[in-house]
């Protein structure tokens, strides 16, 4: 039976970088979220703690939520022992970069480093690295402990044991993976991010309201969220950086939408700010990709 890697570190412990370190807390290993102040590694540790709390609440924990809490630390910086690193920093390509090779000269040679990239060249992050063999894609989705997905992405130097040991980890963690070749936008952001940006083009031309447009979705194709409100919850910001990430890499059909903009613009990010494309009744207190 697969099993996760007894040691790993998180790199950014926000809503996608806490419930990471949730689910492999929850499946016995010891986690070491990194945040860069105390104010940052707070609001981590309580995103850690509120998602185990509500794991438990739906009968998705084996154990009492405090004994999983116990395994997960926040820190500011790696452990060195950590057998597996995943990066869940914003979605730039600089910063993403830097933590890489930043955790690299931190941890052992045998480490696999991971990025939670949802969109980014898997071979451009792997350039500063001094071993991209050890290096790979961990696309997780939100929310993470309860989405059964994650996207393996095989850059051009990563060993095929990488590969298969990202591909034990995700089964481990009771989740289904899929392999991709490293490729702008991998399979999901692709598909899923022209879906969006379609869907806001049919609400910025009146074909119909917010609501209607992902009720189509839901009832008509099976989706279980509408595209909008998908939007929403990965957050209107993040979607405009990988939608201007794609227009640039396979034109114009990924050209981001003037109504994007102008939200993002405004500040209407979604959920974590409480408004976008629907009002959310309350906003998570920093609340973060």
């Amino acid at each position: 039976m697969s099993s996760v890697p007894k040691r790993v570190g998180i790199i950014g412990g926000g809503r996608m970088g806490a419930g990471i370190a949730q689910v492999f807390a929850a499946a016995g290993a010891v986690v070491t979220v990194v945040e860069r102040d105390e104010t940052a590694a707070t609001a981590a540790r309580e995103r850690v703690a509120t998602g185990l709390r509500r794991a438990a609440e739906r009968g998705k924990l084996d154990e009492e939520p405090a004994a999983v809490l116990e395994r997960v630390e926040v820190a500011g910086e790696l452990s060195a022992d950590a057998e597996l690193v995943v990066e869940a920093v914003p979605e730039d390509a600089g910063l993403k970069a830097g933590v890489l090779m930043a955790a690299e000269s931190v941890v052992g040679e045998q480490a696999v480093l991971a990025t939670n990239t949802s969109s980014l060249s898997i071979a451009g992050l792997a350039e500063g690295l001094r071993r991209p063999e050890r290096f790979v894609g961990m696309h997780f989705f939100n929310p993470v402990p309860a989405s059964d997905l994650v996207e393996i992405v095989v850059g051009p130097r990563t060993a095929d044991a990488v590969r298969d040991a990202a591909s034990s980890w995700a089964a481990a963690l009771g989740k289904t993976a899929i392999v991709v070749r490293d490729s702008p936008g991998f399979a999901t952001s692709r598909l899923g991010v022209l879906l969006g940006l379609e869907a806001i083009r049919m609400l910025e031309e009146g074909v119909a309201d917010a609501a209607s447009i992902d009720r189509a979705m839901e009832l008509g194709y099976r989706h279980p969220m509408g595209p909008l409100r998908s939007t929403d919850l990965v957050g209107l910001d993040v979607r405009l950086a990988i939608a201007e990430h794609l227009h640039r890499e396979l034109g114009d059909r990924f050209a981001p939408p003037r109504l994007l903009r102008e939200k993002v613009a405004r500040g209407e990010l979604g959920r974590k700010s409480g408004q976008g494309f629907y009002e959310w009744a309350s906003a998570p207190s920093g609340e973060g990709r």
